[in-house]
């Protein structure tokens, strides 16, 4: 029989991506802190963010600016308080970002000394100044590895790697008094056993649901457990039609999630048909620099009218030394398909991205259940509104890891660590001989996501995709009630379960905005608002 394994923190981190490296080291210097990731520590999407980070370095720029280019790219359905409030704090989070060591590029050509040459700013997407913060195209890398190096290394945070977080632990769910937040069941994927976290406070990093997608730029982790831990417990979420499809990822066989960053159109690239002849000026006169959402679905739109497999990303007009210097990264793995972007245009499709929904939350990233914060991508804060702008994802995991640690810290000595909980219960289930199950569903769900509630929707396939994972949701549920857990097993169930949230808040609006396209409601409506589900 296993033992009974019981961990203790005064706040468990779910997710190790920036939001919450930033909140656990926000918090250890006066808590202990549990990390959880379910993978390495680094295999996230943090790591693989190439861009930078948005914030008003630049003497001709300002806060103002930064939060009306905001406001245009969500496509009226932003809430302003808080995009001011992201973006007042955009330059504090990026001092302390510097002062934990994160290296960001600096301008070659200042005449005097070199530790004080500003900061080398590139222009993406929607974007009115230069304002990105970057280093060199790894940027997410630069901020992971520094951070993850600082959390390995405080004596207050305990990391636990390879474990997935099941369910969250709350007092309803265990016919306690309130509605709070103890813990959480988690999964350690090494030993195969079920163990539980006590924590006074939980806090939810664990990303978007881009997994949800048959192409997606995400990592494998990008499951969206989170949102739906959250739903299960009471949690209302927001605005989960919204998925970002990021323009440009390399499509090549044996290149899988590759992103090619927004700044290399930032830095003049070209999107260009099989012919060579461009098209971004034919559908809006910002050309390859519009956002996300117009230039991804104009590929869409020229893909499926020319019966092409991909467009093409020419940035071969530059000289091959600024190309290399700006994007070392993306140089050398396009050289690994044969690809020399210097010389060659890179053949991209677009590929689910980023999730623009996600949990409620107030300014401190508090959702509706007491002492559980959401942090990150898989919160809804009213930032991102119908769209995300370019850079503004890494910048909203720091700002708001950063108020929930201040919300935390002022909360600490009031909230009692909870007391005992119950171990995980698998006394009615066995070891399952059918996985052929889970991997059968699994392909059937992420193929009617893409086909059905992709980049172009309609009342018809959204009406198919609903009875679609209705069924699935019931076989999963019962696979998941007889055999023990597996990694695929929790992550479909999660993915199931975001799957019905997004296809119900995409028809819930009757309108085209922002990331939300629909043939059948093309029109704008006069006073959107966000699309809010309460669970049952």
């Amino acid at each position: 029989m296993k033992q009974v394994v019981e961990h203790q923190s005064d706040l468990l981190v779910i997710g190790s991506g920036a939001a919450g490296l930033t909140l656990a080291l926000h918090l250890a210097e006066k808590s202990k802190v549990i990390l959880l990731s379910k993978g390495p520590l680094s295999e996230g999407s943090t790591y693989y963010a190439q861009g930078g980070i948005a914030s008003v370095f630049d003497e001709g720029d300002t806060v103002a600016s930064h939060v009306a280019d905001t406001l245009v790219a969500g496509a009226g359905l932003c809430d302003e308080p808080v995009v001011k409030f992201t973006a007042e704090n955009a330059k504090a989070s990026m001092e302390w970002l510097i002062k934990c060591g994160v290296a960001f590029d600096k301008e070659e050509n200042y005449q005097g000394d070199s530790s004080n040459a500003p900061y080398h700013l590139t222009r993406e997407g929607g974007h009115s100044h230069r304002r990105i913060l970057h280093a060199a195209d790894a940027t997410g890398k630069e901020v992971q590895v520094t951070l993850e190096d600082r959390a390995r290394a405080h004596p207050n945070i305990q990391v636990l790697e390879r474990y997935n977080a099941i369910d969250l632990i709350t007092s309803r769910k265990l016919n306690r008094p309130g509605n709070r937040v103890l813990g959480a069941y988690v999964w350690n994927r090494d030993v195969e056993q079920v163990e539980t976290v006590k924590a006074r406070f939980v806090a939810l990093a664990t990303g978007g649901s881009s997994k949800v997608y048959q192409y997606t730029s995400n990592p494998d982790i990008a499951s969206g457990d989170g949102i739906a831990m959250a739903w299960r417990s009471g949690c209302r979420v927001a605005n989960m039609e919204f998925n970002q499809f990021h323009p440009t990822c390399l499509y090549h066989a044996d290149a899988r999630n590759f992103l090619l960053t927004e700044a290399l159109r930032g830095e003049g690239a070209y999107l260009r048909r099989p012919d060579g002849t461009r098209f971004m000026p034919e559908f809006d006169e910002r050309a390859e620099l519009a956002p996300r959402d117009i230039v991804a679905r104009a590929i869409d739109y020229e893909m499926k009218r020319l019966g092409s497999d991909c467009v093409y990303l020419d940035i071969t007009h530059k000289p091959a030394d600024f190309v290399i210097k700006h994007f070392p990264t993306i140089h050398k793995r396009c050289l690994e398909f044969g690809i020399d972007i210097t010389t060659d245009p890179i053949p991209v499709v677009p590929a689910a991205h980023y999730t623009c929904g996600g949990i409620m939350t107030d300014l401190h990233g508090q959702t509706d259940l007491n002492g559980l914060y959401a942090i990150g991508e898989v919160a809804y804060t009213g930032l991102h509104g119908a769209n995300r702008l370019a850079s503004n994802s890494l910048l909203e995991c720091l700002v708001f890891a950063r108020a929930a640690g201040e919300d935390i810290e002022g909360l600490l000595h009031k909230i009692p660590m909870p007391g005992q909980l119950p171990p995980w219960d698998e006394s009615k289930v066995s070891n399952s001989d059918e996985e052929v199950v889970i991997a059968h569903n699994w392909h059937e769900l992420r193929l009617f996501m893409w086909d059905y509630v992709g980049i172009v929707r309609s009342d018809k396939r959204l009406e198919r995709a609903l009875r679609r994972c209705a069924m699935l949701q019931q076989e999963i549920q019962e696979y998941y009630s007889n055999f023990r857990v597996s990694n695929n097993l929790l992550e479909l169930r999660n993915l199931v379960q975001v799957a019905e949230l997004i296809i119900r808040c995409a028809m819930e609006r009757k309108e085209s905005r922002g990331l939300h396209y629909n043939i059948d409601h093309p029109q704008l409506l006069d006073n959107p608002k966000p699309t809010i589900l309460q669970p049952d």
